[in-house]
This record gives C-alpha cells, structure tokens and sequence, in this order.
C-alpha cells in the first residue's frame, strides 16, 4: 500500500509552537489533508509522553485511522539539529537516558538541546535503535550545512537519511555526490496542525503494513515520492537581510560584510549555499531516487485566489467545503477538475487548474520570508 508521511512535527512544549496542539487535533488534521502516518514530534518530552500514551495501544498509536511514529527534534552542541525516529517509548526513554546528563533543558523543551556533536549523538541514536539523520539541512539557521561542509564527516558515518528542508529539493541535493547514497526525506516541520503547516512536505511510502520494520525498510528502498515545496518558496532560499529581507547576490552580500544597509544580519540562501558546496553544475540523481513534485498548500492557493492575506474567514471556509469531497493531496493532484468547480467558487477552481498546469509562479523568499505565489 501507499502511505503519506510528515515525520517531522512538534507539539506545544517546543518554541514557537501552538500551545493548542493535541494529538487528536493532529490527526483530524492529518486526515483532511490525505496523510496516513505522521511523526508525534517532541517524544522525548515528559509531559506530550503522557499525551501519546492516552492513544497507545500494544505499542501502536492510531487516532481515527492515522498512524502515529515517535519522534523528536534535538539541537546539538554546534547548533546543528537532528531529526530521530524511535520504534517504542522503550527505545526512546533509553535514548533519553543515555543523553539526559548532557542537556539541560530535556524534560522542559520539547526540542532540546544536548551538548554532544553529532557523530556521539549517532552513536547513542544506534544504540538505542532509533533512526537519526539532519534535520531541514540546508538551511541558514540551526543545521549541518550551515556550519559544515560534510555531512559524513560531521556525523563519522552515514546517517539513516537527511531531511531536505523547505526550501531545498532533489534537485538541489543531488548536484552534492555524497548525498547520492542518502535517502531523502521530506516533512513539514509543522508547528501546528493548521493545512498549510502540516503535511506541506510529505513522503510516500510502500508498505506492507505499518510498522516499525517496515518503515525502517522503506527508507532505504521504498520511498516512491518526495512531495513538498518549490524551493523558491522556502524562507530560506535565497540570500537576504533577515530584518528587511532585502535580497542580494551573494558576492554583494560578500562585499557587504554581511550587514544590510538597514543594520541587520544578512543570511546566506539554500541556494547560494548549495552553489558552494556542489560537485555537478546540474542535479546527477541516482537510479534509486524517487521523483519529486512539488506542492503548494491549498490553503495558499484559496487565499490568492480569493485576494486575501490570510487562511482564515473566508478562506478557510472555501477550504473546508472542499476538503468535504476528498482530501486537500487528492484535490491538488487528482480529483476531476469538473468536480471541483461544483463545490467551489471559479475563481478557486480555476487557480487550482493553474497550479495543476505550472501557471503558478513564486517570487523567491529569502531571510526568513516565505516566497509568494503568483497565479498566472
């Protein structure tokens, strides 16, 4: 079977968080969205433990039809973060145990930070069974490329997969030669579980059945696609100030110093990094990598059609009467355009069709900035 999952989400005891995240509000959410397996994020935190457990049973974790995976985030002593997914709280509690001298903030932060690098944190993920690799890894801000040029030197081994981030695709990665031998996984990193947070990025799965072996199995030879941003829609992009957001070249941002002419902090973009660090001017992709489409949240597309700067009111009413005739993946990707029109506005069914037909184009974001999108 074919199976959509987001790995990477976090619950309200992580920073920058909806305090109104519960489980069952993430698999509600899941489920209009088309998802079938979502990370819990945060299982290394006491109090969204207790949460989990409340919806376990004989070791699975299944919220009206949605499956749910142990996960958690973890920042390391270079600032880079990691991405670890666990088979059962035994895994996950001795994980924690091994690790819990070395952070301060383990039982306080749902993302916490643990003062070792990241081929000590490998070594205790192996031990205790989990999965580990780099988290949105491109990205100028708390991740392995940003201070290191080699993930295989940073970790002293090959990691179980790299989370590509949203603003960096297939593409982007696979001009970088050690990455050909790394599984790609792409994951919202959702803050909340409002749809144009959860599910933005998502991997398709083959599985026999949902299960740990079998999810541990698929990362290596069962991935069938990568679905998630146009990079350009990425915070992250492109170089630009991280106060204004003005943009610049990264030789102007060079002669720059580094510093905006409005006095804040120039960041480097995804792709300016990726220029530095690539061995092949365009993408070389391996036999085994799975196709990439990129997606753009409904919600997103609703709210430009209907000239509004945000997904709510209206908007999010639009929404919720299409997502009453098939998941929010389905009516991006697959139900008849003809269908759509008879529950919806023109206007929104026809920027549904631009999207469908590439007639959607993305002014680059950069700084900490979402790109926006343009419907032709």
């Amino acid at each position: 079977m074919l199976v959509n999952a987001d790995f990477h989400i976090h619950s309200p005891f992580s920073g920058g968080t909806s305090d109104k995240i519960d489980l069952k509000s993430i698999a509600d959410g899941a489920k209009k969205k088309g998802l079938h397996l979502v990370g819990t994020g945060d299982c290394l935190h006491p109090a969204w433990q207790n949460e989990i457990k409340k919806y376990e049973k004989d070791g699975v974790i299944e919220i009206n039809g949605i499956n749910f995976i142990l996960s958690a985030e973890i920042e390391d002593k270079n600032r880079v973060h990691h991405l670890l997914l666990f088979p059962d709280f035994y895994s996950a509690n001795d994980f924690k145990e091994k690790v819990e001298k070395y952070s301060p903030d383990i039982n306080e932060e749902g993302r916490p930070k643990i003062i070792l690098d990241g081929k000590e944190i490998l070594h205790f993920a192996r031990e205790s069974n989990a999965l580990i690799g780099a988290a949105h890894a491109f990205t100028p801000w708390t991740s392995l490329y940003a201070y290191f040029d080699s993930l295989h030197g940073y970790y002293d081994g090959k990691p179980d997969f790299i989370e590509l981030g949203l603003s960096a695709d297939s593409d982007y990665a696979d001009r970088i030669k050690e990455l050909h031998n790394i599984p790609f996984l792409t994951n919202s990193d959702a803050h909340s579980y409002s749809p144009i947070r959860l599910g933005r990025e998502f991997n398709r799965l083959k599985l026999n059945e949902i299960t740990w072996d079998e999810i541990k199995k698929s990362l290596n030879n069962g991935i069938v696609l990568n679905v998630g941003f146009p990079p350009e829609k990425g915070k992250y992009n492109r170089t630009a100030c991280s106060s204004c957001y003005r943009q610049y070249s990264i030789e102007e941002a060079r002669k720059m110093k580094w510093r905006c002419y409005c006095g804040g902090t120039i960041k480097k973009g995804v792709k300016d990094r990726v220029d530095e660090l690539a061995d092949f001017d365009k993408p070389f992709h391996p036999s085994h990598r799975p196709p990439y489409i990129h997606l753009i949240p409904l919600g997103e597309i609703i709210s430009k059609a209907l000239h509004v700067n945000n997904f709510g009111g209206i908007a999010k009413k639009r929404w919720m009467e299409l997502v009453k005739i098939g998941s929010e993946i389905e009516i991006l990707l697959d139900i008849d355009i003809e269908k759509i029109k008879k529950v919806t506005p023109p206007a929104i069914a026809n920027a549904i069709k631009s999207f469908r037909d590439g007639n959607i184009s993305i002014m680059p974001g950069g700084g900490g900035r979402y790109g926006e999108i343009v419907i032709k």
